[in-house]
This record gives C-alpha cells, sequence and structure tokens, in this order.
C-alpha cells in the first residue's frame, strides 16, 4: 500500500506540473521515482575458496554474482541538485559437489539497505548524471551443508544424541555497516519512466561475525569481508525532470 501511495503521489506531481508549466519545466532537477534495480556484485572470495576447496567444493567465481533490490529518491527543493532515497539488494551464489555419495554444497550470500544521498551534475540536461553515496547496514553469510542420502525422524534426534552424523550444517553471519560511493546515470523514456545505468564499491566497517545461533567467531581472517565492486542497472516510475 505504501508503494501505491508513493507512485501515485508523483503521479499527481506530474499532471499538476503539465498544467502548470512550460516546455522548460525547472530550472534544476525535479521529482523522484521508485524502482527495480537488478545488478551484479563482485567480492573478494579468494580466501572462502581456499577453505572450501579442501572440502572438495567448488570455488566461487571471482567474476561476481547476480543481485536485485528496490530504490527509490526524491529531490528536495531546498536543496538544488541534491536527491535522498533509500537503496536495498540482496542476491547469493553456490557451488555443490557429491562425493562417494556424501552431497556437498556452500552457499555465498550478500544483503543489504540503506539512506542515498546523491548530487546531480547540473551541466548535463535531460539526463541525470549523479555522484553519491550508501550509507547502511548489510549482512555477509556463508552456509555450508554436508549430507548423505535422506533422513529419518528419528535418525535426527538420535545424531544430535550421539554426534556421529555425517549430515552438517554450519551456518557463518558477518553483519557490518558500509559507506558505497556511487556514480549514477538515469535516463527518462518520458515524464513518467525512466532507466539507470550505475556502479559503485562498498566499503564495510564495524563488522561482527557470527556461528550458527549467535555464537561468536574468533580468529577470523581480518581481509575476509564483504567489500565489493558492484554495478546496478534499474527501471523507474514517477517523474522526472533533469
Amino acid at each position: 500500500m505504501k508503494k501505491i501511495n508513493f507512485i501515485a503521489f508523483f503521479i499527481l506531481i506530474s499532471f499538476t506540473t503539465i498544467f502548470s508549466q512550460t516546455e522548460e519545466y525547472f530550472d534544476a532537477p525535479f521529482g523522484g521515482g521508485l524502482g527495480y534495480n537488478p545488478g551484479w556484485i563482485i567480492p573478494n572470495v579468494d580466501i572462502i575458496n581456499t577453505q572450501i576447496k579442501s572440502l572438495g567444493i567448488p570455488e566461487f567465481s571471482k567474476s561476481g554474482f547476480y543481485t536485485s533490490g528496490i530504490s527509490g529518491f526524491i529531490y528536495l527543493g531546498f536543496l538544488k541538485q541534491v536527491r535522498v532515497g533509500g537503496f536495498s539488494f540482496g542476491g547469493s551464489t553456490s557451488r555443490d559437489i557429491s562425493i562417494a555419495g556424501i552431497n556437498k554444497e556452500a552457499v555465498y550470500s550478500l544483503s543489504g539497505g540503506g539512506l542515498t544521498i546523491e548530487y546531480t551534475l547540473p551541466y548535463v540536461r535531460d539526463w541525470g548524471i549523479s555522484i553519491g553515496t550508501i550509507i547502511g547496514r548489510g549482512s555477509l553469510e556463508l552456509e555450508l551443508f554436508q549430507n548423505k542420502g535422506s533422513v529419518s525422524w528419528s535418525n535426527i534426534w538420535t545424531d544430535l544424541s550421539t554426534n556421529t552424523s555425517q549430515n552438517i550444517n554450519k551456518k557463518l553471519k558477518n553483519s557490518y555497516w558500509f559507506l558505497t560511493p556511487t556514480l549514477n546515470i538515469d535516463i527518462p523514456v518520458d515524464r513518467f519512466i525512466s532507466f539507470r545505468i550505475g556502479a559503485g564499491y562498498q566499503f564495510t566497517f564495524g563488522d561482527k561475525w557470527k556461528l550458527d545461533n549467535d555464537v561468536d567467531i574468533s580468529g577470523v581472517p581480518s581481509d575476509l569481508n564483504a567489500d565489493s565492486y558492484f554495478i546496478q542497472t534499474g527501471v523507474f516510475i514517477g517523474f522526472f525532470s533533469f
């Protein structure tokens, strides 16, 4: 319902503006929108690859993986060229193998969201070229699975009491804050639809590693983090006057 109200608000603005402005709508970018953002993120997986390779699991690709998310923004009328909004994303990649009847899998996930603050360069009209940053909270998760065939209900509890099971599940989670400089180019199709392409780099800090049910992990390599390059695209609905 909030998304519908958000879109309806900007459609109302657009109709009001059409009947009250000439062809040159504003002397600075105006409006805002809400959109879907497919993307591609490229984290450093070297340390994790070393570990899962020792388990016989194929390495994660160093070229990254697909993400998706949503974002929105609105220009601040009292600060020309400045817009604020929000952005969220998530994605994962996995590798698996079967060795002597034992199935092994590793799943690597990244997600996060935060506040966006951007400045649209005044030298280009018709397009919006903006530099800015995202400030937010994110998480890196690594899940490790090992199992052999199907499992009966009674065996689940027997395995827990005897600690002899070949079925293993470990979940490592790194929660962190991030600061992400960005460059985005918004290309309007008309006043109501705009396409985006952009890029950035996620710097992480204040991270904390946990295992399974929030057990602290010590001795994690200092350079194992979620610092990542990313590319994003997007389709936005709203009102756009660049």
